[in-house]
Parts: structure tokens; C-alpha cells; sequence
């Protein structure tokens, strides 16, 4: 009895030393296979997988996302839910950077684009007419509530006040549409950054949210720089007001040389990534 019992023991031990080496969700685990979780009973599908990361926070992962055959993981950040990888959905009109050095931009998916995600001005992100990147009533009236834009069903384009929620659940003491100090560095992604000086540490990627630098351009015609040093996503807001219209639209954007996120305001022709947060 005692020699069976300390078989079982052997065995039971051997198991968790197997789980907690498989614990660690990878870029191509989508499916979650070998990680810990708590599993929904309504379904085979993990509902929310729990990881562990190297920093005293945990990461919260929800179900994957389907976008035009693009499969997205997903991460719960405090009270929100966000694709955890820059949208790369191919929007008539949206652009993908080759490489750092390299000035144009393309229309196909190049390796650059699979990484980093595509480009788009802000009427594509909208989902609204190239019309509404300029001075548009019409475009100023459609932008009500939680705008899906080019998300998936049920998740929409990031307001102001969405990215307010973010910076504050990552750093309480910022305050709304400025600066949040430190919430770059724990959102960035630990690679994919262009290493700039000892004096800014590489990103940590505490809350799975994996940022990553896709570069930008400041109109869709003109030169693209940035990829692996800077990123910069869209807001859903529109400077201007509903009678008027704006030429401008609020962004939010990262850099290897700093370790905040800042807020900014950018003309709506220049290009950026969309990250999309769900309803």
C-alpha cells in the first residue's frame, strides 16, 4: 500500500513538472495547447487562459479573434479586452513598410506587414470614405459610441476614453489624453524593438498587449519610417466637432527611446497601426 502510494506521489510530481514547463503560451500557441487555464464548461475553447509572466503581474488571455482569415490573440487588461497584435487586415487602401531602411511603401504583404501589422490613414480605419480624412460634417456625425471601423463583429476602433482606461489601469497616476510615463515600457513587446541606448529599457510585455513598432508615414504618399523604432495607433476621435469636422484625429504612440506612451494629434492622411478593443 505505502509502495503504491508513493508511485502515485512520483507520478502526480512528474506531471506538474511537465505542465509548468509547457505553461508558457508562444507567439503560435493560439490554440493554447499545453498552458494552464481556466476552462469555460460551455465549451472545449479555454475562455480564459491565466499565465504567469516574469514580472509580478499575471497575463490574462481571452479566446482568439478571427479577421479575414487572420486568427488574433487576445488580452484582458484590467477591466478591457484587446487584440494583442496590430491588426494586419488588408483595407483597400492600407500600406506595409519593407524594411528600416527602405522609404516606400507597398500594397502587398510583405514579411515587414506579417510582423508589424499594415498601415492605414484614418477614414480606412473608420471604415468611412478617403472623403472623411479631411475637413467632413457628414464624416463628424458618424462617429458615435463604440465605432467598429475595420474590427472584428463586437470589437471596435479605441476611443479616447478606451485608451484612458488602458493608461490608467497601467499607470493610476496618469491623467486623460497626455503622457502616461512607464506604460510603454510594460506594454512593448520584449522583442521587435530597435535597440537605442542602455538608458531605456527593452520593452516587458507585462500584460501580454505586445506592442510593436510598425512605423508610420505622414501621408499615404510619402516617405514611411519608424518600422522597429517607433508605433503609433489610432484614436477614434476627431478633433473639430460634429458641425464642423476636423482634419486631425488623436493617436497614441511608443518609441525604443522612451519608456512612455504619448498622446498626440495627427493629420488623419498620415498612416498608423490599429489595434482594436473589444465592445
Amino acid at each position: 500500500m505505502v509502495l503504491r502510494f508513493f508511485i502515485l506521489a512520483v507520478a502526480f510530481l512528474l506531471s506538474c513538472t511537465s505542465i509548468e514547463r509547457d505553461s508558457v503560451c508562444d507567439e503560435k500557441s493560439i490554440k493554447y495547447n499545453g498552458c494552464v487555464g481556466v476552462f469555460s464548461s460551455s465549451s472545449s475553447e479555454p475562455d480564459l487562459i491565466i499565465i504567469s509572466s516574469s514580472s509580478s503581474e499575471s497575463i490574462i488571455y481571452g479566446n482568439p479573434v478571427i479577421l479575414d482569415g487572420e486568427t488574433y490573440k487576445t488580452v484582458v487588461i484590467g477591466t478591457q479586452t484587446w487584440m494583442a497584435k496590430n491588426l494586419k487586415y488588408a483595407a483597400p487602401g492600407s500600406k506595409c513598410g519593407t524594411d528600416r531602411y527602405d522609404s516606400k511603401l507597398k500594397d502587398e504583404n510583405t514579411e515587414i506587414c506579417n510582423v508589424y501589422g499594415r498601415l492605414y490613414n484614418w477614414a480606412t480605419a473608420m471604415d468611412l470614405p478617403a472623403s472623411c480624412n479631411t475637413n467632413s460634417t457628414y464624416c463628424s456625425k458618424k462617429i458615435t459610441g463604440k465605432h467598429k471601423g475595420i474590427c472584428p463583429y463586437n470589437w471596435h476602433i479605441p476611443s479616447n476614453e478606451d485608451w484612458n482606461v488602458l493608461m490608467k489601469f497601467i499607470n493610476s497616476r496618469c491623467s486623460d489624453n497626455s503622457r502616461c510615463d512607464g506604460a510603454g515600457t510594460k506594454l512593448k513587446a520584449t522583442i521587435g524593438w530597435n535597440s537605442y541606448n542602455n538608458d531605456v529599457p527593452s520593452g516587458s510585455d507585462d500584460f501580454g498587449f505586445y506592442a510593436l513598432p510598425g512605423g508610420s508615414s505622414g501621408y499615404s504618399d510619402s516617405t514611411f519610417f519608424g518600422v522597429g523604432s517607433n508605433g503609433e495607433w489610432w484614436s477614434s476621435f476627431e478633433y473639430g466637432s460634429v458641425d464642423f469636422g476636423s482634419d486631425y484625429a488623436s493617436s497614441r504612440s511608443m518609441s525604443n527611446y522612451d519608456e512612455a506612451v504619448s498622446y498626440s494629434s495627427r493629420m488623419k492622411s498620415y498612416l498608423a497601426s490599429v489595434r482594436c478593443v473589444k465592445d
